[in-house]
Order: C-alpha cells, then sequence, then structure tokens
C-alpha cells in the first residue's frame, strides 16, 4: 500500500469518475485505475464498484478513504515541517481568491510576496467561496482568501484586512451630485449585482436593504461587467475600494455609515505549515495598500 494508491482512490472518490480522477492526478485512466486495484489486492476487499456511468465506493471503500484522507493529510504536515524547518515560505504554495479581489488584489501582493520569499512558488487560482472550501477539503489547496463569513469546521483562520464599499453611480445620476451616498438611497435604485455564489452579491442586498433583482435583471459574472453597466446608466453597485482604485468611470462616492467587507486567510487546522500561514497572512497585512485597506 503506498501513499499514491491512497491520492488515487481519493481523487476517484472526489470525482467519481476514473476519467475524471486520472486528469486531476495528472496519470493516464489506466495507470489510476491499475494502481486502485493493486490496493484492493493487498487489502483484499473491494473498495470500488465500477459501472457503465462511473465509480461509486463501497461502503468499506467510504471507510478506507475517510482514512486515507487523514494519512495523505499529515504526510503534508510531513513535508512542510521538512520545508519549514530549513527556511519559511519555501515551494508551492497553492492560494485560491475570491474572484471579486483577486484581479485588484495580485498587483500589490505578488511583487511585494517575490521580494520578501525569493523561494516561494505562489500558484493563484481564482475561485468562489464554496469552491475555494472544496479545493481545501480535497487537498487541492494550501490556503484561501475569502470574506470572514466563509470559515468553517476543520479551518484556521487569520483576519486580513477590511475592504471598505463605495457607491458606484452613473456619471449623471442624482445620488453623485453629493458627496456621499446612505445604504438606504442605493437600496432603493435599480441595485445591479453578481451571480448567485457571489459573497459580493449577498453582501450589497445585506448592506443595502434591497431585493434579490427579478429575472428580468442582469446575470453578471464578473465586478467588471457590474461596473461597466452602472458607467453606461444601467443602474448602481457596491465597489469594492481596491477595485474602484483609479477608476474615474463610474462616479464613486463613500456610503454613509461606512461598509466594509472583511477578508481573512483561512487553511486547514491542525496543518504542520500554521507558522508558514500565519508568516504569509502578516506579509499579506504589511503588503497592503494602507490608503485603501484598514489593517485587521
Amino acid at each position: 500500500m503506498t501513499l499514491t494508491q491512497l491520492s488515487y482512490l481519493v481523487a476517484l472518490a472526489d470525482h467519481g469518475h476514473f476519467r475524471r480522477a486520472a486528469e486531476a492526478c495528472g496519470v493516464s485512466q489506466p495507470t489510476l485505475s491499475a494502481q486502485i486495484a493493486r490496493l484492493e489486492g493487498y487489502l483484499g476487499a473491494t473498495l470500488v464498484e465500477r459501472g457503465a456511468a462511473g465509480a461509486r465506493l463501497t461502503v468499506l471503500g467510504e471507510q478506507v478513504v475517510a482514512r486515507a484522507r487523514a494519512m495523505l493529510t499529515l504526510a503534508d504536515e510531513v513535508r512542510g515541517v521538512a520545508r519549514s524547518g530549513a527556511e519559511p515560505l519555501v515551494g508551492p504554495l497553492r492560494l485560491g481568491v475570491i474572484p471579486t479581489l483577486c484581479p485588484y488584489f495580485l498587483p500589490w501582493a505578488a511583487p511585494s510576496l517575490r521580494a520578501r520569499f525569493a523561494r516561494l512558488d505562489l500558484i493563484c487560482r481564482e475561485m468562489q467561496t464554496a469552491e475555494a472550501l472544496l479545493a481545501l477539503r480535497r487537498r487541492e489547496l494550501d490556503a484561501a482568501v475569502v470574506a470572514e463569513a466563509a470559515s468553517g469546521p476543520g479551518l484556521e483562520m487569520a483576519a486580513l484586512f477590511d475592504e471598505p464599499f463605495l457607491a458606484a453611480l452613473p456619471p449623471d445620476h442624482p445620488l453623485a451630485r453629493g458627496e456621499t451616498v446612505s445604504a438606504a438611497a442605493l437600496g432603493a435604485e435599480r441595485l445591479l449585482v453578481l451571480e448567485e455564489g457571489h459573497c459580493l452579491r449577498d453582501q450589497a442586498l445585506s448592506l443595502c436593504g434591497a431585493a434579490a433583482p427579478d429575472g428580468a435583471g442582469y446575470r453578471a459574472t464578473s465586478l467588471e461587467t457590474l461596473l461597466g453597466l452602472v458607467a453606461v446608466g444601467e443602474g448602481v453597485t457596491l465597489a469594492p475600494a481596491l477595485a474602484a482604485a483609479g477608476r474615474t468611470t463610474p462616479a464613486l462616492r463613500p456610503i454613509a455609515p461606512a461598509m466594509a467587507r472583511r477578508l481573512s486567510l483561512i487553511f486547514p487546522a491542525g496543518a504542520a505549515r500554521r507558522a508558514d500561514m500565519r508568516l504569509f497572512a502578516e506579509a499579506l497585512r504589511q503588503a497592503a495598500p494602507k490608503s485603501l485597506l484598514q489593517i485587521a
């Protein structure tokens, strides 16, 4: 029995199909299938029920997968201890970042991290919160930057910073004439929000006290699309400070009372790289543009 065989079995459990599991592991389907068969032979038990529609774990297979996840996590921790013992933040760090932050986060974070940790290989993936949480559980990510409310069982969190919201308005909108905009006034307008799955959608609706748009509204998949629609007069929205920085359109105004979202680094609880993750979080706080963000 090898860690590789266990990792293939876990991948099969996660993807439910030999081909998809093999693609996730970066091997051929026959290789993955043969290694799982060898594992079954070693254990003297059937772990997987194979069928035309895919693969399904047996009851015993589910029990083995639960323990295999724990074993693989421990193996990752052993590797982490070995890396961090010589030098902190060395090697790959797979980081998930929510889409409403990632394009604006990387330009200031990446150069600062590279200058401070020359041997860090930062691998960033843009993904929604639910996808990031699943990837953390599957050990496909080492950490993620998400809204604070996304923490959950088995995860540790290090608060990073609070990012203020601004009101994004069409340039000729009556609300753009004032120096600030109230949340209630925004909620009374046609509030444009992202499609379901984006945490910014829920925050915008909650903070502005607005109802979810009806079926006739836009289903924007990116913040850039929302801001473009606002600029041509299609509605109003909330803009995080980093996304709003340096823009001349749409019109941007502070909200009264001030509103912000808390962003945090989350990572698996009990990870041997906890010290690395805490150091990484502190490096992000130090690199953050203080004129735009409030450090937690």
